[in-house]
C-alpha cells in the first residue's frame, strides 16, 4: 500500500494543500472583518466563498482528481477514483460567526486521500495565523502538565467522554472546530480529542492526516483506522491523542461503552 501511495502522490500535493487552505483562511478573515455580518449569515457567506475558492484552485491544479466537500452533494464518481480531495471550507461555522466574541476555534480543512487514506493534508487556523500540514509536520511538544486533558465538542460533549473522564480522572475541555481541537493536541494544549455521536468525513480527514504525520495517534474509537472517500460519508467517532496514552485511552473507551 505504501508503494502505491508513493506513485500516486505528486511531489507538491502536500504544499498545494497548505497553500489552498491558507488562501481560503485569508479570504475568510477578510470577510469576517468587513462583511458587516454576524452569526449564521456570516457563516453562510464564509462557507460558500471559501468552498468556491478551494474547489476552483484544486480543480485547476489537479483536474483529474475527485472532490468531496461539505458544501455540495457527494458525487458518486469519486468512488471510482484513487485520488480524492476531502474539503471542509469552514469547520466551526458557529465559532466563525461569533466574531464579536473573538473566537478563534475555527478552521479550514483540505485533504488529499489516496486509496481512502489521508496523505497530503492541511489544517489552517486563520484567526491564529497558522497552517499545519503534512508538508512539514511540527515536532510534538512536551505533554501538558497536570491532569489528563481531553478536548470535546463545545456544543455536544458525548456521554462517553464523561465516562472516560471519570474513569481516568481526566478534565474535559470544550472547544469548537474539530480541526481546532486536533491541532490543540498537536500544539501541546491537551492530551487528547475524543468525539462520539456524529461527524462526516470532511470534519476529520485533514486533521487526521496532519495528526498522523506529526506522530499523534488518530483512529476511530475502537482503534481501527479512519478510512475516507466512502459511499457513506458519515464518520461518527474519532480519537486523536498523544501516542503514549493511546492504549489506556482506548481501553477506557471500550470499558465505558
Amino acid at each position: 500500500m505504501q508503494a502505491h501511495r508513493e506513485t500516486t502522490v505528486q511531489h507538491d500535493d502536500h504544499q498545494l494543500a497548505v497553500d489552498v487552505a491558507t488562501a481560503a483562511g485569508s479570504v475568510l478573515m477578510a470577510i469576517r472583518a468587513s462583511a458587516g455580518l454576524m452569526g449564521k449569515p456570516l457563516g453562510a457567506v464564509g462557507d460558500a466563498t471559501a468552498n468556491e475558492l478551494i474547489t476552483r484552485l484544486l480543480a485547476h491544479a489537479r483536474p483529474a482528481d475527485g472532490f468531496l466537500t461539505e458544501e455540495a452533494a457527494p458525487d458518486t464518481k469519486r468512488l471510482n477514483l484513487d485520488r480524492v480531495w476531502v474539503i471542509d471550507p469552514l469547520d466551526g461555522t458557529r465559532e466563525y460567526g461569533e466574531h464579536a466574541e473573538g473566537r478563534d476555534d475555527w478552521a479550514v480543512h483540505v485533504a488529499l486521500t489516496v486509496g481512502g487514506r489521508p496523505v497530503a493534508c492541511a489544517v489552517a487556523l486563520p484567526a491564529l495565523g497558522v497552517t499545519f500540514g503534512t508538508a512539514a509536520p511540527p515536532i510534538l511538544p512536551v505533554a501538558p502538565a497536570g491532569r489528563l486533558k481531553i478536548l470535546v465538542s463545545r456544543t455536544r460533549a458525548p456521554e462517553l467522554a464523561w465516562k472516560v473522564a471519570e474513569r481516568l480522572d481526566a478534565e474535559l475541555l470544550p472547544m469548537g472546530s474539530a480541526g481546532a481541537k486536533a491541532m490543540a493536541v498537536l500544539r501541546g494544549e491537551a492530551h487528547a480529542y475524543l468525539h462520539a455521536g456524529g461527524q462526516y468525513e470532511w470534519d476529520s480527514c485533514a486533521p487526521v492526516g496532519v495528526a498522523l504525520a506529526a506522530g499523534l495517534h488518530a483512529s476511530r474509537i475502537d482503534g481501527s483506522a479512519c478510512t475516507y472517500n466512502c459511499a457513506d460519508v458519515s464518520m461518527p467517532d474519532l480519537l486523536v491523542c498523544r501516542p503514549e496514552i493511546a492504549e489506556p485511552l482506548l481501553a477506557a473507551i471500550a470499558a465505558s461503552k
